[in-house]
């Protein structure tokens, strides 16, 4: 890989971003890794001084956020890959959720990544180069019950980024959407899950919640592969917009882009009967 290449990394101190994290600065790259606790992350990694930068980091605070950019610019002298990782994820069905704690799974996983690359983008412009990973999921495809916050903000994620890589693709900058399936990391454990406050006896959410961690440490992704594929599509002089990772997150889009078009087929005539004749 092109040992010069600066990385911005958000959610670094952990799962996903910690490996990805560990796999850059072990092939040589440069790191500017956010955490909102940078003393845990920085016991988790050692011996990197000089290509690492950890910045403590609420992705949330715009202000916070141009600071933690500036810095890593004026250490390294530019970015080329900004790895959008950090998210929120909130388990509760529609009706249980307050307004509260869904603006906050919005607040996390669509807002602040916005926040993140419009403050980015001069500096890839400038520079007429750059890739930007944003972290989507399977659940960005389609839809779960008990967990419509996070399927809306992962489904916006990807809109975002499909108009995001047309508006950039002009200045040399390449735009690639993460989705994820499950992974061994600690997104599905009882420590990191959050649940609406509001249960409703009806929709039984202790059962959802049940569910969902029962998948915990049977979950077929492995994170250092992860992180060895971002490696290789940084290097890609046209890597993919989509990429599903993962067999479960694979073979589930597919299913639901062919149910889909089946479904849009058994409704063409009702589709198309709405034009002017």
């Amino acid at each position: 890989m092109n040992k010069e290449k600066v990385w911005f990394i958000t959610g670094a101190s952990k799962g996903m971003g910690l490996e990805i994290t560990k796999a850059v600065l072990n092939n040589g790259g440069k790191v500017i890794a956010t955490s909102r606790n940078k003393d845990t992350f920085l016991e988790k990694i050692m011996g990197f001084n000089g290509n690492l930068l950890p910045v403590m980091l609420d992705i949330t605070n715009e202000k916070d956020v141009e600071d933690a950019i500036s810095k890593g610019i004026e250490t390294f002298g530019q970015i080329d890959v900004l790895v959008n990782n950090a998210g929120y994820n909130l388990l509760g069905n529609i009706e249980e959720l307050s307004d509260t704690e869904f603006r906050k799974t919005m607040n996390v996983n669509v807002f602040a990544m916005a926040s993140i690359i419009r403050k980015v983008l001069p500096h890839l412009r400038r520079q007429k180069s750059g890739h930007i990973i944003n972290t989507a999921s399977m659940m960005g495809y389609m839809g779960y019950a008990g967990n419509g916050s996070y399927n809306a903000s992962k489904f916006a994620v990807i809109g975002l980024s499909e108009a995001l890589a047309q508006e950039v693709a002009p200045f040399g900058i390449k735009v690639t959407i993460l989705a994820p399936g499950t992974f061994r990391t600690n997104f599905m454990s009882e420590d990191s899950l959050n649940v609406a406050k509001n249960k409703i006896d009806a929709y039984n959410l202790d059962k959802q919640v049940e569910q969902f961690t029962g998948f915990d440490g049977k979950q077929l992704g492995d994170p250092e592969k992860l992180a060895e594929v971002l490696l290789k599509i940084t290097e890609m002089s046209n890597p993919p917009l989509h990429l599903p990772l993962g067999s479960d997150s694979y073979n589930a889009i597919l299913e639901v882009r062919k149910n889909e078009a089946k479904e849009m087929e058994e409704w063409k005539s009702l589709s198309l009967s709405t034009d002017f004749e």
